[in-house]
């Protein structure tokens, strides 16, 4: 077990000036065979945003909690990431002058270790993936003992917390503002904040709008069973409350293989590409946009590839892992039922179910 994380700076004041860098990220045409052909697809490029796309949210929770007087001023903020929602909510602790704790786990890169405590956050790392719920699990309980240390902290709870999806309202009157007519949304799906935030006003726009949710293999979100999965930010070993499952009309599964060989084509032929929540989204917008011809498809890229440089863009790594691109499935087997059969590569399913039904 790691020692605990020193406290985090509270010597910062609120910087509102970052305020305003939030948002208005552009939207690229993407065109490249992933891996056949396709007409193109809209992807807003999120990673090219301050703080990256989940200081959205970031911002919102800590606002709403504010408001409401969960969030007292100059109250340390302490949560659980893999990684990205970190970066947002350092940005959001700049901006609003709060002290940052995370605690991630021992699969966090070096580098993203590094980045994390130069924006300010105190980082505390796990050591081993608890028997049910795999580093998720390790990381709340973590993070409940951290909150024990600090009596007057606030813990976002990103799984669970509505203002996680109001975060995302402003991407979605940015997207209805570039964009004439949308067919078909694709989502990647982990604490299922960005789709939430997304589908209601996005339908409330275009009301035919089709939602295809993107999920990993080895995740538990939309009933296949939980197992360690190589990709991270994406899919959950738990069931976050964010998501709204009676509002996607099928749901993919994606491998690692399917998405490191996307992220590689989109480097190599669209310049703009990212870590595995882009490759699997950019892997069923095309074949989105390839089956359903003159369709307009639009999704998110969440990242950009940096972080990846040791991973997805190391060809020792793939040779390793298997993930070149004689690994990857060029098609989605379908499915019946999420239950019906435990996938081990790109699956899709027409048949979307609530896992935990009544009982949430």
């Amino acid at each position: 077990m790691s020692a605990p994380a020193a406290t985090a700076d509270l010597t910062h004041p609120a910087n509102p000036d970052l305020l305003p860098l939030l948002g208005r990220t552009p939207m690229a045409r993407i065109r490249t065979a992933l891996p056949f052909p396709q007409p193109g697809f809209w992807a807003k490029l999120e990673y090219l945003g301050a703080g990256g796309m989940k200081a959205r949210p970031a911002v919102a929770m800590l606002r709403g909690a504010r408001a409401r007087g969960e969030l007292r001023p100059g109250a340390t903020v302490v949560e659980s990431t893999s990684g990205t929602l970190g970066i947002g909510l350092a940005f959001a602790g700049q901006a609003l002058g709060h002290p940052v704790v995370l605690v991630g786990d021992a699969e966090l890169e070096p580098s993203m270790r590094q980045l994390l405590r130069s924006y300010g956050a105190a980082l505390e790392i796990v050591e081993r993936p608890a028997r049910h719920g795999g580093w998720q699990a390790a990381r709340l309980a973590r993070v409940r003992r951290v909150l024990r240390r600090h009596p007057h902290a606030y813990w976002p709870d990103q799984y669970n917390n509505p203002d996680n999806a109001a975060g995302y309202h402003t991407m979605a009157q940015e997207i209805i503002g570039r964009m004439d007519h949308l067919d078909t949304l694709v989502c990647s799906v982990g604490t299922g904040g960005h789709s939430a935030g997304l589908i209601g006003p996005l339908r409330g726009r275009w009301p035919g709008l089709r939602v295809i949710g993107v999920d990993a293999v080895g995740s538990a979100t939309f009933g296949q069973p939980a197992r360690a999965r190589l990709m991270r930010g994406l899919g959950s070993s738990i069931h976050p409350r964010n998501v709204a499952h009676q509002a996607f009309d099928e749901v993919h599964w994606v491998g690692p293989a399917e998405a490191a060989d996307a992220c590689r084509r989109l480097a190599a032929h669209s310049f703009v590409s990212g870590g595995w929540s882009t490759g699997a989204v950019a892997l069923v917008a095309a074949w989105a946009a390839r089956t359903d011809t003159g369709a307009a498809v639009a999704t998110v890229f969440p990242d950009g590839p940096h972080r990846y440089l040791g991973t997805i863009y190391d060809d020792a790594y793939c040779r390793t892992h298997r993930l070149g691109p004689e690994h990857a499935a060029v098609r989605p087997v379908e499915i019946p039922h999420p239950g019906a059969v435990e996938v081990a590569g790109w699956a899709r399913c027409r048949t979307v179910t609530d896992p935990l039904g009544g009982r949430r």
